[in-house]
């Protein structure tokens, strides 16, 4: 089976390629920016024309698209998750190829949704920021494109490799720096945020899973149960072995938790947060019951492996 990944050097990108490589029966090209990519293409700036061209050329059976930012002003966001998706749609639609699309979306194109709740494909999108609203931008220009297509929803992928300017990124980077520098008390802010969180090995597997399937539409990636990021904060120090005290700043009344996690300073004002901005409130966990049916996925990592992996690359960071 001809691949061709679109942004195999991003985040899911990455762990996308070594799933598919390790497929025998598959045979992968990948298409980027970097230098490292079989062949340079801008998604944003290039033209459907170009890229049509490629597609006659190489003639894959399935186009994976990983790429797209996560930060940026709206103007950005729009650039490269949306026109890019339009550049992708339109070059499917002109040529011959007549590849399969696997277009990565996520959680935040629903927005936020009520604490307690399962959120299910058939749900009404109401991104609560410009990056929900770029990522449902690309979702409907997928949907609509008369293509053979299946737009991934992945919520909050965890995991090697998860960038350090994340959530979970920031809270390792927190708790590293603390244990360097020997301090036995951190705070943090924003942790009272509950999300779905789900290995970006995982993710891959679903990707693989999904480029050989006949499923079309929308498919939400999850653990399918949220867990609250001051959970996760102490999980993650006790993957790390921080014995600190664990201040929550802005948790409710009496909040100390053992071991903490935030900032040496006794100052709010100079805590560490560790927020979502993706628009998506206090709550978000995923109905995965489509992907188990019309995948057969299902997450096998659980979060406190995740984390030991996140940590692990925050202890070797210089």
């Amino acid at each position: 089976m001809r691949v061709l990944l679109i942004g195999a050097n991003g985040y899911i990108g990455r762990f996308v390629a070594d799933r598919l490589l390790a497929d025998p029966a598959v045979q992968l090209t990948a298409l980027g920016r970097g230098d490292d990519a079989d062949v340079r293409f801008d998604l944003a700036s290039g033209s459907p024309g170009a890229l049509t061209r490629f597609l006659d050329a190489v003639h894959p059976q399935v186009v994976v698209n990983c790429a797209g930012a996560t930060r940026g002003g709206a103007r950005e966001l729009t650039r490269h998750n949306t026109v890019a998706v339009a550049t992708v749609c339109e070059a499917l639609r002109r040529s011959g190829c007549g590849a399969r699309l696997v277009q990565i979306g996520c959680g935040a194109e629903y927005g936020p949704s009520q604490p307690g709740s399962s959120t299910a494909e058939d749900a009404v999108p109401r991104p609560g920021g410009p990056y929900g609203v770029s990522k449902l931008a690309a979702t409907e220009l997928v949907l609509g494109s008369g293509l053979d297509a299946v737009v991934l929803r992945v919520f909050s992928p965890a995991g090697p490799g998860t960038p350090a300017g994340s959530p979970l990124g920031r809270l390792a980077e927190a708790m590293r720096r603390a244990m360097q520098s020997g301090d036995g008390e951190l705070k943090l802010g924003g942790l009272g945020a509950q999300r779905d969180f789900v290995d970006v090995r995982d993710v891959a597997r679903a990707v693989h899973a999904a480029s050989l399937s006949a499923a079309q539409g929308v498919i939400n990636i999850g653990s399918g149960r949220a867990v609250r990021l001051r959970d996760a904060a102490a999980v993650l120090a006790r993957v790390a072995g921080y014995g600190g005290a664990l201040h929550e700043l802005d948790g409710p009344p009496g909040t100390h938790l053992r071991p903490a996690i935030g900032h040496p300073r006794a100052d709010s004002d100079h805590a560490t947060p560790v927020a979502y901005p993706d628009g998506c409130g206090s709550w978000q966990q995923a109905d995965v019951r489509t992907a188990r049916d019309r995948l057969g996925w299902r997450p096998r990592i659980n979060l406190e492996e995740s984390l030991a992996d996140i940590w692990m690359e925050a202890a070797c960071r210089i």
